[in-house]
């Protein structure tokens, strides 16, 4: 039984604001379902942030649907989870890829948590902030017990591991039940591979270069997905690395010997396919840096499709530009400020609602906020847990009940499906 993992595409991302970004993105995919095929898999299994907000644009949905469309007809099923970006937390909610329920998607969910591939029990949940972590542990213990009714088991997570990140973190390792065979993770974009437990714990990675600090992981492990064996006593991994659509140049330059340093990125972009992005470091600058990114600008401009440079001034270690090395970032100045409370609940808290505010989810920080009181002042663990559950079941029956949802998917399929004629 193979299987292939992947997660954290964000389709729709129109990085740094060009469409050329957006359409890496959608180029990439397809290759990954292109390559997936070419591997025979049993089925596909994504981790989470499948698209890069909770509203995709109609060019991010159909790009998704020509890959859903292709893997259905080469009979390979996927199983998805709803990752942060594309999670919408207000009551009632749903994630967008129940849009593709439909045309075979099979999403996993608070109301679904399970599915059976022949003998394989495939279970997770979509993310869960750390405010409601309590929720989530105790989700996990619950899964945990019918993983152990089978032989093979793969749990299906989009969270942060303390293990593997600082202060950013959903779950601590222990947190985690240790009897399944597989646990395909999504979240964290560089590939991490590891034991754990009976099995191994995998994070694929993101298929793109999300943001520039991935590209030291990319230039060591790849963009792409792993494929899974799991016929063997423990499950075999095979990293598939993907070529992504545009080359990210990373140079150092001094700024005494800035001609020759320019004429040298000439000769290595004049044989690229497409126009990279630049990321210059520009050393001893004793002159104006806005006279030298004229110079940068001008020479490499035409050839490049975008350029982010700093500068090294004269006799400082100070750097001037858009990536400011070594400054402390927003969500470790919140935490540095709350430090007096020796509250982690309330640090975690401050921290979602920043990312959440910080996007104008004013409606899911309001939510949030709810859902904190609830936990910490109003009842019990036990009692909410009777109440989630009692929401999502009223959600799910009216979802099912509503005709005009049903009408507008149908309209969407309709749309799509002509498209793509």
């Amino acid at each position: 039984m193979k299987f292939a993992h992947l997660a954290d595409t964000h389709l729709g991302y129109r990085q740094f604001g060009l469409i050329e970004r957006e359409k890496d993105f959608y180029e990439v995919f397809g290759k990954v379902i292109d390559k997936i095929i070419e591997e025979k898999v049993d089925f596909v299994i994504h981790s989470g942030d499948l698209f890069e907000t909770e509203k995709p644009s109609p060019m991010a949905l159909l790009e998704f649907q020509k890959g859903l469309l292709k893997l259905k007809g080469a009979g390979i099923p996927m199983y998805a989870i709803a990752g942060n970006h594309d999670s919408v937390m207000r009551k009632g909610a749903i994630p967008p890829q129940v849009i593709f329920k439909k045309m075979g998607l099979k999403v996993i969910s608070p109301i679904n948590t399970n599915y059976m591939h022949d003998d394989v029990f495939i279970a997770g949940l979509p993310f869960y902030p750390a405010s409601q972590s309590n929720v989530l542990k105790s989700k996990l213990v619950e899964l945990s017990k019918k993983a152990a009714d089978h032989d093979k088991s793969i749990l299906v997570l989009h969270q942060g591991i303390d293990s593997h990140l600082n202060i950013q973190y959903e779950l601590e390792i222990g947190d985690i039940p240790d009897n399944f065979d597989y646990y395909a993770l999504g979240h964290i974009h560089k590939y991490i591979v590891t034991d754990f437990g009976k099995g191994k714990l995998v994070y694929p990675g993101s298929s793109e270069i999300w943001k520039t600090d991935e590209i030291e992981d990319y230039r060591k492990n790849g963009k792409g997905f792993v494929v899974v064996d799991l016929d063997g006593s423990k499950p075999q991994i095979k990293r598939v690395k993907i070529d992504i659509p545009r080359e990210f140049i990373e140079r150092s330059l001094d700024y005494k010997n800035l001609e020759s340093g320019i004429e040298g990125l000439k000769e290595t972009i004049k044989d690229l396919d497409k126009k990279p992005i630049l990321k210059l470091k520009i050393n001893n600058v004793d002159s104006d840096t806005g006279f030298v990114y004229d110079i940068i600008k001008e020479e490499l401009g035409e050839l490049s499709l975008m350029i982010r440079p700093t500068f090294n001034m004269v006799g400082d270690d100070i750097e001037i530009g858009n990536d400011i090395t070594n400054s402390i970032g927003p969500e470790e100045l919140i935490v540095e400020k709350l430090e007096g409370y020796g509250n982690s609940d309330v640090d975690k808290l401050a921290i979602e609602l920043y990312r959440l505010l910080s996007k104008d989810r004013l409606e899911d920080s309001q939510t949030l906020i709810d859902q904190y009181f609830v936990d910490n002042y109003q009842s019990t663990n036990d009692e909410m847990e009777f109440k989630t559950e009692k929401i999502e079941e009223d959600v799910e029956e009216d979802v099912a009940e509503d005709e005009n949802i049903d009408e507008e998917s149908s309209d969407v399929q309709v749309t799509f499906k002509g498209a793509l004629k």
